[in-house]
């Protein structure tokens, strides 16, 4: 039987001191790979954080439309927008008015309560028509004098003739809201079409501040890897000693850079999370791979679709139709106010008599004309001069919008073509670089080339990995924006409005 207490063998301690080593190389691989700076951090690096929420770009724009305060501030806002829209369609519904009151009363002869009910309905018509139908129900109890009561109905009908007749008139409040309310959708879709595009912006600033670290510490490690090699050549008396000064440099320079970009890539983050009004404290790293298709778009198919659905344009198109109703409505305003009356009224009494209680019936009708004619009053004219100016504005306007939305296409359309060429020769030219440095630095190992010119290669090629990542993200970026210029993100993202 073995004793737990006894010395382990050869081959046992031997195990042993190999997982010891292995451990302290790990450890030291990792304390290399972690800067003095970043050490001194408070842990949210978004490369080092075991709790780091990874996030794609589908999920931002899904959290940022449940969660955006510009978008939820928005959908708030519609709740008024329709009701408004409700209550103009209600124009031509009855509306019901109960008015009530109940009276104590005293004079020198008696005292008196008096209980009076008189509800009233009114409704206009789809031409003008306005009906009103009211009944009044008066009793009054009096110490000495005794009940009495009475009551009636009346119904009135008013049929415009000039001012306020017709359904274009009538009706012209009704299409007003509802081309408000199209008005309204299109500026909510405006407003999330926006939001979304700010998010991928901002969603992909974080990508490339995450991007633009790595390239930055990848070029710290060949420096640090450039200061080993030059140590050596140094010890073996191939290198002067003074030409390391310029690896130091280059080593502190890199170094800097790391902690800008780790800056640059807070700030991103902040950005970001402030979007999808999420905590400023919260640990997210964008996980999406920056892959690149062509997209390939006309001119004229561009063009075509931004007029159909670009909300700008739609609204000023909309603009026209509103005033032309404005103009019909201040027309009519002119005319003399020329109608068609007619009413019916009935009553009854109950009142103490000689013989108990009497009852009188009465009733009464009449039907005419009725006519208003203004004289001297220059502001109805006014209207109509305005609504007519308001026309002729809104054209104005209308070939404006017509104009920028074919400047604006045109310039997304060409920019993005611009943007892939641009992508395609930085693509190029830092393989190009990359090459160029490993050749430069096998000619330094073999002594055919300066520490100096190793180290200006290592430059061009942090400068062509940079000028590459920007390509690309402007590539990416200049689709986003040709969407929101032809009104269509949120197809291209599959976003109902749910309105």
């Amino acid at each position: 039987m073995t004793d737990p207490c006894a010395r382990p063998n050869a081959a046992t301690r031997y195990l042993l001191i190999g997982m010891i080593y292995l451990l302290l190389v790990t450890t030291n691989a990792c304390a290399e790979r972690l800067t003095p700076a970043q050490a001194s951090r408070p842990g949210k690096s978004l490369f080092a954080n075991e709790h780091t929420v990874a996030l794609a770009l589908s999920d931002a724009v899904l959290l940022g439309l449940r969660n955006n305060h510009a978008i939820r501030s928005a959908y708030f806002e519609r709740i008024v927008q329709k009701f408004d829209l409700r209550v103009e369609k209600d124009r031509f519904t009855p509306k019901l008015v109960l008015s009530s009151r109940h009276l104590a009363t005293r004079n020198q002869d008696d005292h008196y309560r008096q209980n009076e009910v008189t509800p009233s309905t009114t409704m206009l018509g789809e031409y003008g028509t306005q009906f009103s139908l009211s009944w009044r129900h008066h009793l009054t109890q009096a110490n000495h004098a005794g009940r009495t009561h009475n009551d009636g109905a009346t119904l009135s009908v008013i049929q415009p003739l000039l001012r306020g007749a017709g359904r274009d008139v009538a009706t012209a409040p009704i299409r007003l809201a509802e081309l408000a309310e199209q008005v309204n959708r299109l500026n909510l879709k405006a407003t999330v079409s926006s939001t979304v595009t700010q998010i991928i912006t901002a969603y992909r600033e974080l990508l490339r501040a995450q991007e633009q670290l790595r390239i930055a510490r990848e070029a710290l490690a060949r420096s640090r890897q450039l200061l080993d090699a030059n140590k050596v050549m140094i010890a073996a008396g191939r290198m002067a000693e003074f030409e390391l000064v310029q690896t130091e440099a280059d080593v502190a320079t890199q170094e800097l850079a790391v902690e800008e970009a780790s800056n640059q890539l807070d700030s991103s983050r902040l950005e970001l999370l402030h979007l999808l009004a999420l905590d400023l404290q919260t640990p997210v790293q964008a996980i999406e791979r920056l892959d690149v298709t062509r997209t390939e778009f006309g001119l004229a198919d561009a063009l075509a679709v931004a007029q159909n659905r670009q909300p700008a344009y739609l609204v000023q198109r909309i603009a026209i139709e509103q005033a032309a109703i404005n103009l019909t409505v201040a027309r009519n305003e002119r005319r003399w106010d020329l109608s068609l009356i007619g009413a019916a009224t009935q009553a009854r009494s109950h009142y103490p008599g000689e013989h108990g209680h009497e009852s009188h019936h009465t009733w009464e009708g009449y039907a005419g004309l009725q006519i208003e004619i203004p004289i001297g009053d220059l502001s109805r004219r006014q209207a109509e001069m305005r609504a007519r100016v308001n026309v002729e504005t809104q054209d104005i306007r209308l070939s404006e919008t017509r104009q920028l939305l074919e400047r604006d296409v045109g310039d997304a359309v060409r920019n993005l073509g611009t943007r892939w060429r641009q992508y395609e020769i930085a693509q190029r030219a830092r393989e190009l670089s990359r090459r160029k440095l490993d050749i430069e630095r096998e000619k330094l190992q073999a002594g055919r080339s300066s520490n100096f010119q190793v180290l200006s290669f290592e430059a061009d090629l942090r400068t062509a990995e940079s000028t590459r990542l920007n390509a690309l993200i402007a590539y990416l970026n200049t689709q986003a924006q040709l969407d929101q210029t032809l009104g269509t993100t949120l197809e291209s993202w599959e976003i109902a409005l749910n309105d």
